[in-house]
């Protein structure tokens, strides 16, 4: 968030009661121009108004509009109803207008029960204070049963966790072959162990993973090897202190609006070593973490600068800038945000990050950064400058169209085509409900945003020509990008505000080759997280790595999915393993799924 004396004049003299930013678009500055300071809420005025859950339902299109809509490369269509995905978020809100409401939540794709299908675990908002419901909101995990068919598998499962969440993570952190699920909240954190029996057991009290602070606001969440040891450890990005003792709205024209995080503390994020016992010990003084508090919400790990560390980007909700964590491969941490120069924008801005991907879009193999923001701001692209700096080509690559006037959250960088360029998919909607009411530059319901890439690494807004499925309004939050029909293109999950969730299956039409491939470690950490993995086909070289936690506080792409264009076979695809450990293989088939398991003799 930017101080109000950043804010554009010609914008405070319009009125405008967004953050701004004072050159290159508006930073979130909750407090309007010409409102009073914040106050807490009468009873009268804490219940004065519900919030907004209308579903506008599926888009209303002319024939024109559809046959436009499906003349795209990319093509996506809603199956959220066929596939019986009937998830319905709450943010907990009830007119009180709590600042925890505005930032919930995330979605975990990964496979629980080791079929080769993956499924979807959503994250729900809580009961807050002021608000009654018949039974209290739980997050809900769906199994995928294939053929585009989803069941609520919660019960069974017992992982439907009722506290106010807002992220999710994956990981096998114990290293007996099944994925663990963590769950960021307000509050206490959850840890669930996977059973192997299709059922979790929740650990969080025994394992030292809770986080217990009742004033504490989770966000995303990351498991990563720190030191490289074979056990993943936990980084949890956390965004402020919060009372619902001590709420905060603001008036603007008669209108109450909710404040942004900077009137609240910020909460320092948190790491938890895997002491290899199923325990965890905190470590966040003297990893360095904790001496850098900020308003962390999107959070994702890689090795930044190839020395075999991961290292650490936290997406800041403005304040000091994000955080870019440096790992000095003993665990300690230096906070390099502004040193790298992803801490701000291009022209020096502090943003409103929300959430973060991470990925070699330009195929150069070094790990650049994509991050959505606040409304007025663009969704920024960092290209990492061979692991010495980052550097802002939002405007040079076109990677912020369609991000302007929109608040963005869920994003991937993502080859949504297949043809081994990496895409942009951001989802978006306003974080507050009655923003139409006086600013008519944005909207509380908005569509999701499809960037293609092109040859020469410039992005192309296809999103009016890629399927009737990105035409519905709604209020994106967290996304994911699986193959969730094992067909060889990713698919797409949205998480709606207050609103039923939205599957999105890839129908395009170009008939381009793919790659998928699964790792294990046995030296390393089961799942791998850290490795790389580069794979070469029809003189294209591309570099991916296996990591936890990324999105907007979710989890996704555990399996690494590669675009191969019209190449029908793979040429070599070399694993560099955590730890140092290689593996290589070569005349690979296309069009398949492969498994890579660690061994101690390199191949």
């Amino acid at each position: 968030m930017v101080p109000t004396s950043c804010r554009r004049p010609d914008l405070e003299s319009a009125g405008t009661p967004a953050k701004v930013d004072a050159v290159e678009e508006p930073a979130r500055a909750a407090v309007p121009p010409d409102s009073p300071p914040h106050a807490e809420p009468s009873p009268e005025q804490a219940t004065a108004s519900s919030p907004r859950t209308d579903d506008p339902g599926p888009p209303h299109l002319s024939e024109t509009e559809l046959a436009e809509a499906e003349t795209g490369p990319i093509l996506l269509h809603d199956v959220t109803a066929e596939a019986g995905i009937t998830f319905r978020h709450t943010d907990g809100s009830s007119g009180r207008l709590f600042v925890v409401e505005t930032v919930a939540s995330g979605v975990a794709t990964f496979d629980y029960d080791l079929d080769g299908l993956i499924d979807i675990y959503f994250v729900n908002g809580g009961a807050l204070p002021g608000t009654a419901f018949d039974e209290p909101p739980r997050n809900r995990l769906y199994r995928n049963l294939g053929d585009w068919r989803f069941v609520d598998v919660t019960d069974e499962a017992g992982v439907g966790d009722t506290r106010h969440g807002l992220g999710a993570t994956v990981g096998d952190y114990n290293n007996d072959g099944y994925p663990d699920l963590y769950v960021s909240n307000l509050g206490e954190n959850v840890l669930y162990r996977n059973n192997g029996d299709g059922s979790f057991t929740d650990v969080s009290v025994r394992s030292g993973t809770a986080v217990a602070d009742p004033v504490r606001t989770g966000a995303g969440v990351c498991f990563l090897d720190i030191e490289n040891d074979g056990d993943l450890d936990l980084f949890v990005a956390n965004y402020l202190k919060f009372s619902p003792d001590q709420p905060m709205v603001h008036m603007y024209r008669g209108r109450r609006i909710y404040v942004g995080p900077e009137r609240y503390p910020p909460y320092p994020n948190t790491l938890l070593r895997n002491n290899g016992d199923e325990t965890f010990t905190d470590v966040s003084e003297e990893s360095g973490i904790a001496a850098h508090p900020g308003w962390g919400m999107g959070i994702v790990c890689g090795d930044f600068d190839r020395d075999g560390a991961v290292d650490v980007f936290v997406g800041n909700d403005g304040g000091p800038g994000n955080f870019v964590f440096m790992n000095d491969g003993q665990g300690v941490f230096q906070e390099m945000g502004v040193a790298t120069g992803a801490a701000y924008s291009g022209q020096g801005l502090a943003h409103g990050s929300m959430g973060a991907d991470c990925a070699d879009y330009d195929h150069d193999g070094w790990m650049d950064l994509f991050v959505t923001s606040y409304q007025r701001q663009l969704g920024t692209l960092f290209r990492n400058q061979e692991g010495s700096s980052f550097e802002d080509v939002t405007q040079r690559t076109g990677a912020g169209l369609g991000s302007f006037n929109q608040v963005t959250w869920g994003c991937g960088l993502v080859d949504l085509d297949n043809d081994g360029l990496r895409d942009i998919f951001y989802a978006s909607g306003h974080l507050l409900d009655n923003v139409d009411e006086f600013d008519d530059s944005t909207s509380y319901l908005a569509t999701p945003v499809v960037l293609q890439q092109q040859p020469g690494g410039r992005f192309v807004n296809v999103s009016a020509t890629s399927g009737s499925g990105l035409r519905k309004r709604s209020v994106g939050r967290g996304t994911a990008f699986e193959d969730l029909d094992n067909d060889g293109d990713l698919d797409v999950v949205i998480l709606n505000s207050r609103r039923t969730s939205t599957l999105l299956r890839n129908d395009s039409l170009v008939a381009n080759h793919w790659l998928e491939i699964r790792l294990i470690g046995t030296a390393a950490n089961r799942d791998a997280v850290g490795a790389w993995v580069t794979v070469t086909a029809g003189g294209q070289q591309q570099m991916a790595e296996v990591r936890s936690g990324r999105g907007y506080q979710g989890h996704f792409g555990t399996i690494l999915h590669f675009g191969l264009g019209s190449s029908d076979k793979v040429d070599t695809i070399e694993v560099r393993w955590p730890g140092g450990g290689t593996a290589r293989r070569e005349e690979v088939a296309a069009d398949t799924k492969i498994t890579i398991l660690e061994r101690s003799d390199p191949q």
